[in-house]
């Protein structure tokens, strides 16, 4: 079965995750105009909503964030707006204009007690990655030191030419303190739109072996082995991680073959 989930151009839904391709992951990327709404239903998930681009007013029961989001593109230098939701929370979201929001999804839990909660653009921790033509810019949105149950939610920058999500890495054998097990998607776009990064996800012993040409609002689904990925000069890359597995942790194990690059 095919890695990549291909976009539609037409319709609410930009591209989505089939319900049970993973164990762990859920996901999906929506376009909304101008008074357009979204419900949103957790269910027995846990839920993180980032606000790519436009703004929206989130209601639900308790709360009420109005108004969010000043980013016009995940290309501007700024962090997103997000919104936590623990399972069992209805929410809408409401256009204020042209917007992009992607829906992330985790198994939840009650037994934490975590509310629904806003997360602020000055909340997001920004760093740089890499050095030379492997440099990237990281926003961490829902790292591990902040609460919930199993979600992880990061969005990456990776300018023209560059190289992400490399040397090549994979966290699919629950090892730690070593390595730990999450199931990954990559919810890519590209500036000009027209354009496109290479993926390739695949094991040590290449029972996965897929090499993909993926274009803007695409999904790749990582269910294990390494994952790196490409852009070609001209073009910007940004992806959205979502990453969930039996333990909420991010220890990563690099392909040997490749590891000299961090000698560099």
């Amino acid at each position: 079965m095919s890695l990549l989930v291909k976009s539609s151009k037409r319709g609410q839904t930009m591209v989505a995750l089939e319900e049970g391709r993973l164990e762990y992951v859920g996901f999906a990327a929506y376009r909304l105009s101008l008074g357009e709404t979204l419900p949103v239903t957790a269910g027995d998930k846990e839920l993180c909503l980032v606000l790519l681009s436009g703004r929206v007013t989130i209601q639900g029961e308790g709360f009420n964030w109005e108004n969010l989001g000043d980013r016009h593109s995940v290309f501007e230098d700024k962090s997103p707006f997000a919104a936590y939701l623990p399972p069992g929370t209805d929410a809408q979201v409401t256009a204020l204009s042209d917007v992009q929001i992607a829906v992330c999804a985790a198994p939840g839990s009650t037994e934490a007690g975590l509310a629904p909660r806003l997360i602020r653009p000055e909340q997001c921790k920004r760093s740089v990655r890499g050095k030379g033509a492997n440099t990237r810019y990281v926003c961490d949105i829902l790292p591990d030191s902040e609460p919930a149950h199993s979600l992880l939610v990061v969005e990456v920058r990776t300018p023209s030419g560059h190289s992400s999500s490399y040397p090549p890495h994979k966290h699919d054998t629950d090892d730690l303190p070593h390595q730990s097990f999450l199931e990954e998607t990559y919810y890519h776009q590209i500036n000009p739109p027209q354009g496109f990064v290479f993926q390739r996800v695949y094991t040590d012993d290449r029972s996965i072996d897929q090499a993909m040409a993926v274009e803007n609002s695409d999904l790749v689904v990582v269910p294990k082995g390494y994952h790196p990925v490409s852009v070609p000069y001209g073009y910007e890359s940004y992806y959205l991680n979502v990453m969930a597995g039996p333990k909420r942790a991010w220890h990563f194990h690099n392909d040997p073959q490749h590891s000299w690059l961090l000698d560099l």
